[in-house]
């Protein structure tokens, strides 16, 4: 590749997002280079092997609707998906439909600055590579900036260490070694009953006990599957028209509202159900906090329940945030994992770690041996990946620096003074609070109807206009302040990174009235932005 190759566009990432983009770009005549920095198709799936990892939206939903032939012809097996089968699946899309020709693996970009005189994004990546394109697409995924905190000695540790995020291709032999899992949101929750069936010992370092509802997968029936792909066009309709992009519409009414008698019956057929739709039993839990407090107590008094020895289950119960505040989990037998002898869990609120030793992990009041070390620490979520990148937008102010007190973006679209810069999935949008290929694939649409009519319109150039980013965040603000989220400290706010501005970073207000929203932003003429010739 020659140091003067342009394209109309450059995309960055191929999991989820950056291949539909890549194929709605080229559906329009574009000429298209996605960057990647795996060595394959996958994103977010590519890079997270962990044992136990998996989806916590259904498959039959879980999947791309812009193809009805791709819809149809894909098998699921079960009702949850697998990493493993995740990639199948986005493997099979990228050759499906020939993607890999304008994909080149292997590949961080490191450096993107808007050249203002040609109106094009000079992107420069580790391996030399140096282009211009009219418009550069970020879909660089949420949750792919890995978080592993620096504890002191982490370096001496004799045995390796592995992060979720990272976890070696070829996997990890675990049996009969002594496992310290540090963390218990998502890919703890997932990994550890996994790992404790191989290891000869797991001690699991928690610092904030997280709300986990049962996933009861299963094989996926193969009557159910042909029902839903016979009502794919009016499933998939009613999933953009829904609050989360989930199928489950949940329950308008009150908790509050409800006798206890029906309450109760509502929260065990939920949990009995299983999944995250367990939120939606009634309309007020993410708002009220007596409401909440129904819920949550509900799932604690399931923990005392599953879990033998009291004290465990005490450690194992959140009461430091309302349900849902924090990303609500999805497990397969998290909380009964605790029942085995070869399990231990530490609170390091109470007890916390010192330091990293060559033979295992130091708490105030004990050392605890290890021969591996699991880092199950989460992500720089929504702003890492974006930041990790040195991006440069108009009169040579930086991403970085205007993102300093935290993301400001119009729509988590674009943000103002990056022109022809769109995120995908960005702060300010539905995102991580959503089914993602349901926003993605809202975001990857918006974006190539907005190319396409620039193009035709001869215009060089659109822009956030600052006004409308400031009316927008302000909106968004003011959603997230009548609801419990502000209340935790999450990774929605970056409560996660040490020295992270505090920000609620999604949007609460839902798939549906955001959706509606970006639409009549396009019929408008593209109101709140700023076009250029």
């Amino acid at each position: 590749m020659t140091p003067q190759a342009r394209y109309d566009a450059v995309v960055v990432g191929a999991g989820f997002a950056g291949l539909y983009m890549l194929h709605r770009l080229r559906g329009l005549g574009l000429s298209v280079r996605v960057f990647e920095t795996g060595d394959g198709v996958g994103g977010t799936w590519y890079w997270n092997r962990y044992p136990g990892a998996r989806c916590d939206v259904e498959s039959m939903q879980y999947s791309y609707s812009f193809s009805p032939e791709l819809e149809q012809e894909w098998e699921w097996t079960e009702r949850y998906p697998s990493q493993p089968e995740i990639l199948r699946y986005l493997e099979h899309v990228a050759d499906r439909f020939d993607l890999r020709r304008d994909i080149r693996f292997g590949t961080r970009v490191t450096r993107a600055a808007y050249d203002e005189t040609e109106h094009v994004w000079r992107v420069e990546t580790d391996r030399g590579d140096r282009v211009a394109a009219r418009h550069l697409v970020t879909a660089v995924g949420c949750l792919s900036a890995a978080r592993v905190p620096d504890f002191p000695g982490a370096a001496s540790f004799r045995g390796p260490s592995h992060h979720t995020g990272r976890w070696p291709h070829e996997g990890v032999d675990l049996t009969g070694l002594r496992v310290a899992v540090i963390g218990t949101g998502s890919s703890g929750i997932q990994s550890i009953p996994v790992i404790a069936e191989q290891a000869a010992h797991v001690t699991v370092f928690q610092r904030t006990p997280n709300y986990s509802v049962p996933a009861w997968n299963r094989p996926l029936e193969p009557e159910y599957q042909s029902w839903v792909k016979a009502n794919y066009p009016g499933l998939r309709r009613a999933m953009r028209e829904s609050h989360t992009g989930l199928l489950d519409p949940g329950n308008p009414g009150s908790a509050l509202e409800a006798g206890d008698e029906k309450r109760a019956r509502e929260f065990e057929a939920r949990w009995a159900k299983g999944g995250v739709t367990f939120l939606g039993a009634y309309g007020d839990i993410g708002i009220s906090s007596e409401a909440n407090e129904h819920a949550a107590e509900f799932v604690r008094a399931k923990i005392r329940e599953i879990v033998a020895d009291p004290e465990v289950a005490e450690k194992l119960s959140p009461r430091n945030h309302p349900l849902g505040t924090k990303r609500i989990c999805v497990d397969t037998g998290y909380y009964a994992t605790f029942n085995r002898p070869d399990v231990t869990l530490v609170d390091v609120r109470e007890d916390p770690i010192v330091e990293i030793t060559p033979t295992g992990v130091r708490t105030a009041a004990a050392e605890h041996p290890a021969d591996v070390i699991v880092y199950a620490t989460g992500y720089d979520a929504m702003t890492g990946p974006l930041l990790a990148i040195d991006i440069t937008g108009k009169g040579g102010l930086s991403l970085r620096r205007k993102w300093e007190a935290g993301p400001r973006t119009y729509l988590g679209l674009m943000t103002a003074g990056f022109p022809n810069l769109f995120t995908v999935t960005g702060p300010g949008s539905p995102s991580v609070l959503s089914n993602m290929i349901v926003s993605i694939e809202q975001h990857v649409e918006w974006i190539a109807d907005c190319v396409a009519r620039l193009r035709a319109g001869g215009v060089a150039a659109i822009d956030a206009d600052p006004l409308a980013e400031d009316a927008w965040m302000a909106h968004v603000n003011e959603i997230a302040g009548q609801t419990l989220f502000v209340r935790a400290d999450s990774w929605y706010l970056g409560a996660n990174i040490p020295g992270k501005p505090r920000v609620f970073m999604p949007y609460v207000g839902g798939v549906g009235v955001y959706r509606e929203k970006c639409d009549q932003v396009a019929a408008a003429g593209y109101e709140g932005f700023v076009l250029s010739s």
